[in-house]
């Protein structure tokens, strides 16, 4: 399997609505990712992980780089940070940080690009790709150093959203291996986990 971005569109409306509950679902989901990487024990960042070709320092710089991207989509650039490598808590927390001031501004949250799924204002990138990011990378991140790799259902039905709208050839050919079998009495967790090319 070799992981990259999940693209993700959903239930949003336009105006400051859309913008406050973006910046808000970001923050939540920043914070839940930033707590699982500050309990990552010292010797594991070379452990694998569920994206079977990435150690968890790789999967963190994945999902740094992945904040990055987005910034420059509106020619934004990104604060100087720790390198991964040397202080991957470090290094989320600054594009985290960087990430969030700009959507909690409602001009910088606002500002559009055109990429490969239409045009999209920075707030919608980040719910839609980002905030997708950080759940399901989440889990992997869990499940790979021993935590708590419970997914919140709503989450899980905004995932599926994406899923359903990119379509399974996308899915397949950029960030899921082979569809997983699981049984008649699998949770909605597992059933997208398993999608997702995940062991459950």
């Amino acid at each position: 399997m070799a992981p990259t971005v999940i693209w993700m569109s959903d239930y949003t409306t336009d105006g400051s609505t859309h913008m406050t509950s973006t910046a808000d679902r970001y923050r939540r989901l920043a914070a839940a990712f930033g707590a699982k990487l500050e309990r990552v024990g010292t010797g594991r960042w070379a452990d694998p992980t569920p994206c079977t070709e990435w150690s968890v320092a790789d999967l963190v710089g994945h999902v740094v780089a992945m904040h990055e991207v987005h910034l420059f989509q509106v020619d934004r650039r990104p604060l100087a940070r720790p390198d991964v490598e040397q202080d991957p808590v470090a290094a989320f927390a600054v594009i985290r940080d960087q990430v969030q001031g700009d959507l909690d501004d409602e001009v910088r949250a606002r500002e559009a690009y055109d990429g490969r799924f239409g045009r999209w204002t920075f707030a919608e990138g980040i719910d839609r790709s980002i905030c997708t990011e950080l759940v399901v990378h989440g889990w992997d991140l869990a499940r790979a150093t021993g935590q708590d790799d419970r997914i919140d259902p709503e989450e899980i039905r905004r995932v599926r959203a994406a899923l359903a709208i990119v379509g399974d050839d996308v899915v397949r050919g950029m960030m899921a291996g082979p569809q997983v079998t699981v049984g008649p009495l699998a949770d909605e967790q597992a059933r997208l986990l398993a999608y997702l090319g995940r062991r459950p």
